[in-house]
């Protein structure tokens, strides 16, 4: 079912809910107060034959004066009897048993005599000892009252098929306006909706609107919107990441066959054939380093778990890597500075990869008789090494970005000076991200600063 259908349905029931508890209450309400009116009656009617019997000289005009109440009240059944003998009206056996048991305080009892539908009481008559044969009755009288209501249930009957036909008639009604209530208030998802059916791979820059909606879908609206905007950056991002991917096997894959289809071209000498093949291979090598970087990426994307956890002196990590970049410092004329120490938890080998990332990349882009220091200090609640080199300013349209896959500052792609392919500072973000912290980079006219972030271990 629609939603539309079901807020349509769940409305129509809680109106015929309330409806027909309405109509129930005011059957209810009206038959009740039918029971009081003929109570307050019946009771009026006995104080009146009480009186008469007080003041009839004998049965027979008290016999008369009750003739005439019953000829001027219509439905009106009067009975006195003394005992089992019945002095005036029908005989009590016609009567329900309960009659006789009740008392002034109970409510009055229906029954059905013939076609008549009665309502009546019973009270015992107080008669008082004077002469005649009125006062000779005794003590043991009882008077029973019984009114036809016959006109009541009519009305009831009336009533009750009204109430009814009105409940139908309301219920569909309520159904009808709960629907068009539920259309109208559910516009605005057909709104975004028709806005959703627009959004496609080359036009992701659609947006929900905000103010156009009600409040309660502002917040759908609004998620909905960043989650175009992770899209749209994603995508973007996947773009970028297939043209650069393109550009940077391209140009590995253009020089082994231009060296490949260049020796085949003619006859050449055993060196020449073994140079040619050195060149290829450090291609080769390239290429491999490449998709590797690639493969290792592509888990991270999936998350990844780290394979050994221990406990890792920073300041011991840094002292072997710099034995291995020793020599490419001295070429540069670069001094290489280490300061603190630290133990954080996670993989040696890639904690190892991510300092040597880092080092690698200050030392190519230190400048000549500079200093790269590596900083290890603890803050509040984490542990971080900072990697520092005297180099050029990194402009901060470019910050945000240098942790992409492929992404150069150098937008001419061209690093004579380095096989990199531009994965390193991912791979290095990546390895962060799995021990649960961070990497960020700060660049002034002074220096460019890259700083690993560990959370430490509670």
């Amino acid at each position: 079912m629609t939603l539309t259908a079901r807020l349509t349905l769940l409305y129509t029931l809680v109106s015929a809910s309330v409806l027909l508890g309405l109509g129930v209450l005011v059957a209810w309400s009206t038959h009740v107060h039918f029971i009081d009116l003929d109570r307050h009656y019946l009771e009026d009617k006995v104080h009146l034959v009480q009186k008469m019997v007080e003041e009839a000289p004998d049965v027979a005009k008290l016999s008369t004066k009750l003739d005439e109440l019953l000829d001027s009240h219509h439905g009106l059944v009067i009975a006195i009897a003394r005992g089992d003998e019945s002095v005036y009206g029908p005989d009590s056996k016609t009567f329900p048993s309960q009659l006789a048991d009740q008392s002034a305080q109970d409510q009055p009892i229906d029954w059905i005599d013939g076609e008549r539908q009665l309502r009546g009481i019973s009270k015992a008559l107080s008669v008082p000892q004077v002469p005649g044969i009125v006062g000779n009755l005794g003590e043991n009288v009882r008077l029973t009252l019984a009114l036809d209501t016959q006109h009541h249930a009519h009305f009831m009957q009336v009533l009750r098929l009204q109430l009814a036909v009105y409940v139908v008639v309301a219920t569909l009604l309520s159904g009808l306006l709960g629907w068009w209530a539920a259309r109208r208030g559910l516009a605005p998802l057909r709104i975004m909706k028709e806005q959703a059916l627009t959004v496609t791979a080359h036009k992701l820059d659609q947006r929900m609107p905000i103010e156009a909606v009600p409040e309660e879908m502002a917040e759908l609206a609004n998620s909905l919107n960043t989650m175009l905007e992770r899209l749209e950056l994603d995508f973007s991002k996947l773009i970028d990441f297939s043209s650069d991917l393109a550009h940077e096997l391209r140009t590995p894959l253009t020089n082994l066959m231009t060296q490949t289809q260049v020796s085949l071209s003619q006859r050449r000498d055993p060196d020449t054939y073994r140079d040619i093949l050195a060149s290829n291979a450090e291609e080769l090598q390239r290429l491999s380093r490449m998709v590797s970087d690639m493969l290792f990426l592509a888990k991270t994307d999936h998350g990844i778990q780290l394979p050994n956890r221990e406990n890792v002196e920073l300041e011991a990590e840094v002292a072997s890597l710099l034995d291995f970049y020793d020599a490419i410092a001295e070429e540069k004329e670069v001094r290489l500075r280490v300061v603190g120490t630290g133990t954080v938890a996670g993989d040696r080998l890639m904690i190892r990869r991510a300092i040597s990332n880092l080092l690698s990349n200050a030392l190519r882009h230190a400048h000549p008789r500079s200093d790269v220091e590596l900083i290890i200090h603890h803050q509040d609640d984490s542990t971080a090494l900072c990697v520092t080199n005297t180099g050029d300013l990194i402009e901060a349209v470019d910050l945000p970005r240098l942790f992409d896959r492929f992404y150069r500052v150098d937008k001419s792609r061209t690093h004579p000076s380095s096989d990199g392919a531009g994965l390193g500072l991912a791979i290095t973000k990546a390895i962060m991200l799995a021990h649960g912290g961070g990497v960020s980079v700060t660049s002034t006219v002074e220096n460019t600063t890259f700083c690993l972030r560990f959370t430490r271990q509670r």
